[in-house]
Protein backbone atom coordinates (compact mmCIF):
# COMPACT_ATOMS: atom_id res chain seq x y z
CA UNK A 1 0.00 0.00 0.00
CA UNK A 2 0.85 3.34 -0.34
CA UNK A 3 1.31 5.26 3.26
CA UNK A 4 1.58 8.58 4.76
CA UNK A 5 3.51 7.50 8.29
CA UNK A 6 3.03 10.02 11.09
CA UNK A 7 5.46 9.52 13.45
CA UNK A 8 7.51 10.07 16.23
CA UNK A 9 10.27 8.44 19.24
CA UNK A 10 11.91 4.94 18.96
CA UNK A 11 8.50 3.15 18.27
CA UNK A 12 7.42 5.70 15.29
CA UNK A 13 10.69 4.76 13.49
CA UNK A 14 10.70 1.23 14.28
CA UNK A 15 6.94 0.91 12.66
CA UNK A 16 8.19 3.24 9.67
CA UNK A 17 11.38 0.90 9.43
CA UNK A 18 9.45 -2.35 9.81
CA UNK A 19 6.31 -1.04 7.16
CA UNK A 20 9.43 -0.14 4.55
CA UNK A 21 10.65 -4.00 5.12
CA UNK A 22 7.49 -5.20 4.50
CA UNK A 23 7.74 -3.70 0.80
CA UNK A 24 5.05 -1.12 1.78
CA UNK A 25 5.38 2.43 -0.21
CA UNK A 26 6.10 5.08 2.25
CA UNK A 27 4.91 8.61 0.25
CA UNK A 28 5.67 11.01 2.91
CA UNK A 29 6.77 11.27 6.73
CA UNK A 30 5.23 13.61 8.86
CA UNK A 31 7.65 14.28 11.75
CA UNK A 32 7.79 16.90 15.08
CA UNK A 33 9.71 19.67 14.45
CA UNK A 34 12.91 20.26 16.00
CA UNK A 35 12.35 20.82 19.52
CA UNK A 36 9.66 18.07 19.41
CA UNK A 37 11.13 15.45 17.24
CA UNK A 38 12.84 12.32 19.18
CA UNK A 39 15.43 9.78 16.88
CA UNK A 40 14.44 12.62 14.79
CA UNK A 41 18.44 11.50 12.54
CA UNK A 42 16.55 7.46 12.29
CA UNK A 43 13.29 8.44 11.03
CA UNK A 44 14.66 10.87 8.17
CA UNK A 45 17.02 7.76 7.33
CA UNK A 46 14.15 5.76 7.07
CA UNK A 47 12.30 8.38 4.96
CA UNK A 48 15.81 9.22 2.46
CA UNK A 49 15.97 5.68 1.91
CA UNK A 50 11.94 5.49 0.77
CA UNK A 51 12.60 8.50 -1.00
CA UNK A 52 9.54 9.98 0.95
CA UNK A 53 8.81 13.85 1.36
CA UNK A 54 9.49 14.67 5.11
CA UNK A 55 6.59 17.05 6.26
CA UNK A 56 6.44 19.32 9.56
CA UNK A 57 3.94 18.00 11.29
CA UNK A 58 3.28 21.65 13.10
CA UNK A 59 2.37 23.31 9.75
CA UNK A 60 -0.44 20.14 9.02
CA UNK A 61 -3.87 22.85 9.23
CA UNK A 62 -1.97 25.09 6.58
CA UNK A 63 -3.42 23.99 3.41
CA UNK A 64 -0.26 23.70 1.01
CA UNK A 65 0.38 21.07 3.58
CA UNK A 66 -2.90 19.46 3.05
CA UNK A 67 -2.63 19.96 -1.14
CA UNK A 68 0.79 18.54 -0.69
CA UNK A 69 -0.37 15.24 1.39
CA UNK A 70 -3.66 14.90 -1.28
CA UNK A 71 -0.91 14.62 -4.41
CA UNK A 72 0.61 11.94 -2.58
CA UNK A 73 -2.79 9.72 -3.64
CA UNK A 74 -1.56 7.91 -0.50
CA UNK A 75 -3.80 4.55 0.49
CA UNK A 76 -3.74 5.10 4.26
CA UNK A 77 -2.10 7.06 6.97
CA UNK A 78 -0.60 5.73 10.00
CA UNK A 79 -0.10 7.49 13.31
CA UNK A 80 2.43 5.59 15.38
CA UNK A 81 3.29 8.54 18.55
CA UNK A 82 2.46 11.53 16.86
CA UNK A 83 1.77 14.06 19.03
CA UNK A 84 -0.36 16.80 16.67
CA UNK A 85 -4.51 15.35 16.61
CA UNK A 86 -5.08 14.52 13.18
CA UNK A 87 -8.38 16.27 11.84
CA UNK A 88 -10.19 16.85 8.56
CA UNK A 89 -9.11 17.79 5.83
CA UNK A 90 -6.05 15.56 6.62
CA UNK A 91 -7.86 12.76 7.15
CA UNK A 92 -10.70 12.64 4.64
CA UNK A 93 -7.74 12.25 2.13
CA UNK A 94 -6.91 8.56 2.45
CA UNK A 95 -9.37 6.24 0.60
CA UNK A 96 -9.18 3.38 3.13
CA UNK A 97 -8.74 5.81 6.14
CA UNK A 98 -5.88 6.29 9.07
CA UNK A 99 -5.10 3.77 11.71
CA UNK A 100 -3.04 5.31 15.39
CA UNK A 101 -0.59 2.81 17.43
CA UNK A 102 -1.58 4.15 21.13
CA UNK A 103 0.65 2.91 23.88
CA UNK A 104 -2.82 2.69 26.18
CA UNK A 105 -5.40 0.13 26.49
CA UNK A 106 -8.45 2.39 25.50
CA UNK A 107 -10.93 3.28 26.38
CA UNK A 108 -8.49 4.04 29.25
CA UNK A 109 -5.80 6.60 29.22
CA UNK A 110 -6.76 8.80 25.79
CA UNK A 111 -4.25 11.60 25.26
CA UNK A 112 -1.10 12.12 26.45
CA UNK A 113 1.32 10.20 29.11
CA UNK A 114 -0.64 7.06 29.11
CA UNK A 115 2.21 5.02 31.33
CA UNK A 116 1.81 7.37 33.99
CA UNK A 117 -1.77 8.14 34.44
CA UNK A 118 -1.91 3.92 34.44
CA UNK A 119 0.35 3.86 37.54
CA UNK A 120 -1.76 6.77 39.01
CA UNK A 121 -5.10 6.36 38.45
CA UNK A 122 -4.04 2.68 39.03
CA UNK A 123 -5.85 2.07 35.17
CA UNK A 124 -5.18 -0.70 33.10
CA UNK A 125 -1.84 -0.30 30.62
CA UNK A 126 -1.58 -1.70 27.36
CA UNK A 127 -1.13 -1.10 23.93
CA UNK A 128 -4.17 -0.32 21.04
CA UNK A 129 -4.26 -0.17 17.30
CA UNK A 130 -7.45 1.87 16.26
CA UNK A 131 -8.78 3.98 13.22
CA UNK A 132 -8.40 7.42 13.68
CA UNK A 133 -12.08 9.44 14.18
CA UNK A 134 -13.17 13.22 15.20
CA UNK A 135 -12.45 12.23 18.71
CA UNK A 136 -8.92 12.02 20.57
CA UNK A 137 -8.14 8.00 20.60
CA UNK A 138 -12.06 7.28 20.10
CA UNK A 139 -11.99 5.46 17.30
CA UNK A 140 -12.93 1.83 16.14
CA UNK A 141 -10.13 -0.54 17.77
CA UNK A 142 -8.45 -3.15 15.15
CA UNK A 143 -6.35 -5.16 18.26
CA UNK A 144 -5.41 -4.20 21.62
CA UNK A 145 -2.49 -6.05 24.00
CA UNK A 146 -2.58 -5.57 27.86
CA UNK A 147 0.58 -4.80 29.36
CA UNK A 148 0.67 -5.54 33.51
CA UNK A 149 2.21 -2.54 35.70
CA UNK A 150 4.80 -4.15 37.44
CA UNK A 151 5.83 -3.47 41.26
CA UNK A 152 9.12 -2.38 40.02
CA UNK A 153 8.12 -0.24 37.56
CA UNK A 154 8.63 3.54 36.90
CA UNK A 155 7.41 5.60 34.00
CA UNK A 156 10.35 4.82 31.76
CA UNK A 157 10.02 1.20 32.46
CA UNK A 158 6.42 0.87 31.55
CA UNK A 159 6.81 3.11 28.02
CA UNK A 160 9.61 1.15 26.87
CA UNK A 161 7.29 -2.32 27.83
CA UNK A 162 4.38 -0.33 25.63
CA UNK A 163 6.34 0.98 23.22
CA UNK A 164 7.58 -2.78 22.25
CA UNK A 165 4.91 -4.29 22.65
CA UNK A 166 2.80 -1.58 20.39
CA UNK A 167 5.46 -2.89 17.51
CA UNK A 168 4.42 -6.54 17.70
CA UNK A 169 0.69 -5.12 17.80
CA UNK A 170 1.78 -3.24 14.69
CA UNK A 171 3.16 -6.21 13.22
CA UNK A 172 0.39 -8.99 13.95
CA UNK A 173 -2.81 -6.70 12.72
CA UNK A 174 -0.82 -4.98 9.70
CA UNK A 175 -1.59 -8.28 7.37
CA UNK A 176 -5.24 -7.48 8.06
CA UNK A 177 -5.42 -4.12 7.60
CA UNK A 178 -3.25 -4.61 4.26
CA UNK A 179 -5.95 -7.26 3.24
CA UNK A 180 -8.81 -4.96 4.12
CA UNK A 181 -9.99 -7.79 6.83
CA UNK A 182 -9.24 -5.79 9.92
CA UNK A 183 -12.06 -5.91 12.52
CA UNK A 184 -13.66 -2.37 13.39
CA UNK A 185 -14.95 -2.60 17.52
CA UNK A 186 -16.50 0.35 18.93
CA UNK A 187 -14.89 1.79 21.96
CA UNK A 188 -17.42 1.05 25.07
CA UNK A 189 -17.47 2.90 28.64
CA UNK A 190 -16.51 6.29 29.25
CA UNK A 191 -12.33 5.29 29.74
CA UNK A 192 -10.56 8.46 30.61
CA UNK A 193 -8.57 10.94 29.14
CA UNK A 194 -5.59 13.60 30.02
CA UNK A 195 -3.99 16.23 28.32
CA UNK A 196 -0.18 17.55 28.44
CA UNK A 197 -1.07 19.92 31.01
CA UNK A 198 -2.49 17.74 33.58
CA UNK A 199 0.83 16.94 34.74
CA UNK A 200 1.56 20.37 36.17
CA UNK A 201 -1.48 19.78 38.46
CA UNK A 202 0.42 16.40 39.45
CA UNK A 203 3.80 17.36 40.13
CA UNK A 204 4.31 18.84 43.18
CA UNK A 205 4.14 16.99 46.24
CA UNK A 206 3.46 19.05 49.77
CA UNK A 207 5.56 18.38 52.79
CA UNK A 208 2.80 18.92 55.14
CA UNK A 209 -0.23 17.21 53.01
CA UNK A 210 -1.20 13.81 54.15
CA UNK A 211 -0.44 10.76 51.37
CA UNK A 212 -1.47 7.20 51.01
CA UNK A 213 1.62 5.23 51.12
CA UNK A 214 0.91 3.76 47.65
CA UNK A 215 -0.25 6.73 45.89
CA UNK A 216 2.67 8.77 47.06
CA UNK A 217 4.50 6.18 45.72
CA UNK A 218 2.82 5.79 43.03
CA UNK A 219 3.16 8.81 41.92
CA UNK A 220 6.87 9.05 42.26
CA UNK A 221 7.78 6.19 40.23
CA UNK A 222 5.73 6.95 37.59
CA UNK A 223 7.65 10.61 37.34
CA UNK A 224 10.71 9.04 37.02
CA UNK A 225 11.70 8.82 33.44
CA UNK A 226 14.59 10.55 33.09
CA UNK A 227 15.35 13.30 32.05
CA UNK A 228 11.98 14.61 32.46
CA UNK A 229 12.86 16.29 35.81
CA UNK A 230 9.16 14.79 37.52
CA UNK A 231 7.83 15.03 41.07
CA UNK A 232 9.58 17.82 43.64
CA UNK A 233 8.58 19.26 46.69
CA UNK A 234 9.90 22.74 47.79
CA UNK A 235 12.89 23.72 50.08
CA UNK A 236 13.00 27.34 51.01
CA UNK A 237 11.19 28.22 47.72
CA UNK A 238 13.21 25.79 45.24
CA UNK A 239 11.97 22.73 43.57
CA UNK A 240 13.98 19.34 44.80
CA UNK A 241 12.88 16.88 42.66
CA UNK A 242 12.82 12.94 43.59
CA UNK A 243 13.19 9.87 41.46
CA UNK A 244 12.92 6.42 42.93
CA UNK A 245 14.95 3.01 42.26
CA UNK A 246 13.05 -0.29 42.75
CA UNK A 247 14.20 -3.85 42.53
CA UNK A 248 12.58 -6.94 44.00
CA UNK A 249 14.34 -8.91 46.75
CA UNK A 250 17.14 -11.64 45.40
CA UNK A 251 15.69 -15.56 45.87
CA UNK A 252 17.59 -17.68 48.09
Amino acid sequence: MRVVCFCNNWLGWQGLQWLRQQGEDVAAVVVHPPGRAKYADEIQAVASEAGAVVIDGSQLRGPEVVECIRSLKADIGVSILFGYILREPVLEIFPRGCVNLHPALLPFNRGANPNVWSMVEKTPAGVTLHYVDKGVDTGDVIAQEEVAVLATDTGASLYKRLERAGLKLLQDAWPSIRSGTAQRKPQTGAGTLHKVRDLEGLDEIFLERSYRAEDLLNLLRARTFAPHAGAYFRDHGRKVYVRVELFEEEKS
